[in-house]
């Protein structure tokens, strides 16, 4: 009765309960019974409303045969359930997912290892599946929080560790590919699953031992490695879940990164960070670098307070990133990049100083070793700075130029220069190094069609200020950066070394024909150039490395900037050089002296080569000629060297060794050359800075000496010497004029000799010279007749400017006009 009653209730239970039942066998080891499971698939596929109660039913059994351990038929239901959801695509599938996804749910709980294992193979097997409706009640967060889980397994058998590991980090796979192709995939994007996803990614990521072999584009390791390597796994499922970020959830992907970084260390040292950023970079999609780079500068700016030693790896990863975004998109975050990157270049020098000063008159270690660690911040930033430049287009990186050196300490223009108030004078002379030294890489390699596109007045104005001329390596960054950007057939290198060279035709010198635009620049701004070359001459802290650049410099000027009317303002400039050492008004070293006569050999020589007059080469050949045997140390060859004895005075020196005017302007006359300015010697511009800047004016004193040796009485020899001031010649011609007239005249004559014609200057000027000549003679109540042999004669220092003795009656005053 008992077995009748059991086959009747077996026969009265639903057809899906009992197909459900026969493919399980007795003995589990003997697997799914495949007839029986042919007949459920046949079934389900007949009749799909019946799928969520196979579902259900199915569900029902595994938790039974998990809770009493029987293993071997859970394989089984698992094994059915796949199967099922292989075969059947109907709308009536939603609720069989959602049977399937508690079963997998409560094998991933179990703490059976194999059964997670299963659980996350059954649950990767249905994120492959592609629905054709989305589901919009369907969430993953169990799922999410507990693949992170097994991430992070610390299983005691390594065996059993990396293949949980391996489940979870292909759990979180299936996950990320299932969300992304679901119409809800924004879901998988909130913080609290990245915050969980991205951590347990990089903690399997940062097991690997070779770094390297994640550095660049997405390896193609093999199947094999991929399933047994779980850093490689989880690298590869970084790179996918960032190349399937978009614009609206790129920053929930990228700060998880910064929070693990920080929470295991991994700042100093910094290279799992970098290879970090560099998939970072390399995954996501190019319009979207600049997300990521802003993101590190904030990550920057959080935390400004830390060690140097972390700021220093956070701008090493910005670099990174910034070397992979230059070759695409950057975006607008230009300017940021840098602005920020000199915020915090001035927050690290005032560290620097502030540990400095805390800690005088004690020298301890910890100090110079934090002195150390701030000035590898400050290396980094400018290594970051000058890549980033570098690698910007050309339209770009002159904004960033006219950007940095905006930023630069210069006196008169602190508008928009960085706060060097509270640094005092030791700070804003490091904040001017290592911005110049940044501004040198941007323009490095800057090649610009016209030169005023590359020295605009807004950039070369502070460039050669004053205030940038106080120290030797200052000056030096100034010319390297004049170099660069002077330099656009990439000639410099020819030219390195200071040098009398015997051939400049062996040299292959690149030149084109002087563009209009060019020489507008030379007539508007060529006197400060030549102003600068001029001042940096005469400073005493002058090294070989300073005269090297100014030959440069001077060199360059002649290749890339010089028409006729240009190469007779240069020997104007390299005669006046010579009578900087010859005349020693302003009491320079011998080595000095015998520098900047080496300079002007050195210049000369390699002028008279390049513009090819035959007589002036030859001039300048013999008094190179005459040196070498007379007075070597006045060549760059023998004034460089480590030991060369020096003269103790020039005074007793023969013409011969000296490049004469005279001789100049007869050679270069013969060739069609105008030499009529040769005559005027060369003196400074003078600039409103120089009366602001802290350095000695040129025009600190203005004074006019006349010695009048009457000829035809030797008897009453008259020694008679007054000095007039400059004031006194003010008031002397226009005693009604007013202090704010004349500073008002003075800026419009300065204007008027930087920007009008030079024939037009010069006619003023000897108009307003002849006047001159007679208001002087009636102040000293002089009548001055021309003697048949001249022996009058008139001495005129006007600050740093020296006019040689010429005969009173021949007298003009072309530069004191300017006064």
């Amino acid at each position: 009765l008992f077995a009748g009653a059991c086959c009747c209730c077996a026969a009265l239970r639903p057809r899906y309960k009992r197909l459900v039942d026969n493919i399980f066998p007795e003995d589990p080891k003997d697997g799914l019974v495949k007839a029986d499971m042919e007949k459920l698939t046949f079934y389900a596929v007949s009749a799909p409303e019946k799928l969520d109660r196979i579902g259900a039913y199915l569900a029902e059994r595994l938790s039974r045969d998990v809770v009493r351990h029987r293993y071997g038929y859970v394989l089984i239901a698992m094994e059915a359930l796949d199967q099922l959801l292989m075969a059947c695509h109907s709308q009536s599938i939603k609720p069989f997912v959602e049977s399937f996804l508690h079963m997998v749910a409560k094998l991933l709980e179990s703490g059976e290892p194999k059964l997670q294992v299963l659980g996350t193979n059954s649950f990767v097997k249905f994120a492959n599946i592609e629905e054709d409706t989305p589901s919009y009640h369907r969430r993953y967060d169990f799922f999410v929080s507990r693949f992170s889980a097994m991430c992070h397994s610390c299983d005691h058998d390594p065996e059993i560790q990396t293949e949980i590991r391996i489940a979870g980090i292909r759990g979180i796979q299936g996950v990320v590919r299932k969300t992304v192709n679901d119409e809800l995939r924004a879901t998988i994007w909130e913080p609290q699953h990245m915050d969980k996803i991205v951590p347990s990614l990089l903690f399997n990521m940062h097991k690997i031992e070779d770094i390297d072999s994640r550095i660049g584009p997405p390896s193609s390791p093999t199947g094999g490695e991929k399933e047994e390597n779980p850093a490689l796994l989880a690298e590869n499922c970084f790179r996918e879940l960032l190349g399937r970020a978009t614009y609206g959830n790129m920053n929930n992907a990228v700060r998880p990164v910064f929070a693990h970084l920080d929470h295991h260390r991994l700042w100093d040292p910094n290279e799992f960070a970098v290879s970090c950023f560099k998939i970072i970079m390399y995954s996501i999609q190019a319009q979207y670098s600049h997300h990521v780079i802003q993101e590190i500068l904030g990550h920057l700016d959080v935390r400004k307070r830390d060690s140097p030693r972390v700021r220093a790896g956070i701008i090493q990863v910005l670099l990174e990133a910034v070397a992979i975004a230059a070759k695409g998109s950057i975006g607008p975050t230009v300017l940021e990049v840098f602005n920020t990157l000199l915020k915090h270049l001035r927050i690290s020098v005032d560290f620097e100083l502030g540990d400095r000063r805390s800690s005088a008159g004690s020298a301890t270690f910890s100090t110079s070793s934090k002195e150390s660690d701030e000035r590898i911040v400050q290396n980094a930033i400018i290594q970051t700075i000058g890549f980033f430049g570098s690698n910007l287009p050309d339209y770009q990186r002159s904004e960033i130029m006219m950007f940095i050196m905006g930023k630069v300490p210069v006196l008169g223009t602190t508008s928009q220069s960085l706060d060097t108030s509270h640094l005092g004078d030791l700070g804003t002379r490091r904040i001017q190094i290592m911005l110049l030294r940044s501004l040198l890489m941007v323009t490095s390699g800057y090649k610009a069609t016209t030169i005023t596109n590359a020295l605009p007045p807004p950039f070369l104005d502070p460039l050669l200020s004053p205030s940038l001329m106080e120290d030797s390596e200052l000056r030096q960054l100034v010319l390297e950066i004049l170099h660069n950007l002077i330099d656009r057939h990439d000639n410099r290198a020819k030219l390195r070394g200071i040098r009398i060279i015997p051939d400049v035709s062996d040299l292959k010198i690149k030149r084109d024909k002087i563009s209009r635009q060019d020489v507008s620049f030379m007539k508007k701004h060529g006197q400060q150039l030549y102003r600068h070359i001029y001042l940096g001459c005469k400073e005493e802290d002058n090294v070989q490395k300073n005269y090297e650049l100014l030959f440069t410099s001077l060199a360059l000027t002649t290749i890339e900037l010089a028409n006729e009317e240009v190469v007779i303002d240069l020997i104007r400039l390299a005669i006046a050089l010579q009578d900087i050492a010859i005349i020693n008004e302003d009491n320079l070293p011998m080595f000095n002296r015998c520098g900047v006569m080496a300079l002007v050999a050195a210049y000369l020589n390699f002028l008279s080569q390049m513009i090819a007059v035959p007589a002036f080469c030859q001039h300048v050949s013999k008094v190179i000629e005459t040196r070498s045997l007379e007075a070597s140390y006045f060549l760059p060859e023998t004034i460089f060297k480590d030991k060369c004895n020096l003269p103790k005075s020039l005074e007793k020196h023969e013409k011969d060794l000296f490049f004469l005017t005279n001789k100049i302007a007869e050679s270069l006359g013969g060739s069609g050359y105008s030499v009529e300015r040769l005559s005027v010697p060369y003196v400074p511009q003078v600039t409103d800075e120089d009366r602001l800047s802290r350095r000695k004016s040129i025009v600190d004193t203005v004074s006019i000496q006349v010695d009048i040796l009457p000829g035809n009485n030797t008897e009453d020899k008259i020694d008679n010497t007054e000095e007039i001031t400059f004031e006194a010649l003010k008031k002397a011609i226009d005693n009604n004029g007013l202090e704010e007239q004349e500073k008002e005249k003075r800026r419009l004559v300065i204007e008027k000799f930087q920007k009008a014609p030079f024939e037009e200057i010069a006619a003023q000027c000897e108009t307003k010279a002849n006047l001159l000549h007679d208001r002087l003679a009636q102040i000293l109540e002089l009548t001055i007749r021309p003697p048949p042999s001249p022996s009058g004669t008139m001495t005129i220092t006007a600050g740093h400017a020296h006019y040689q003795s010429v005969p009173v009656y021949e007298m003009k005053f072309p530069d004191l006009c300017v006064y």
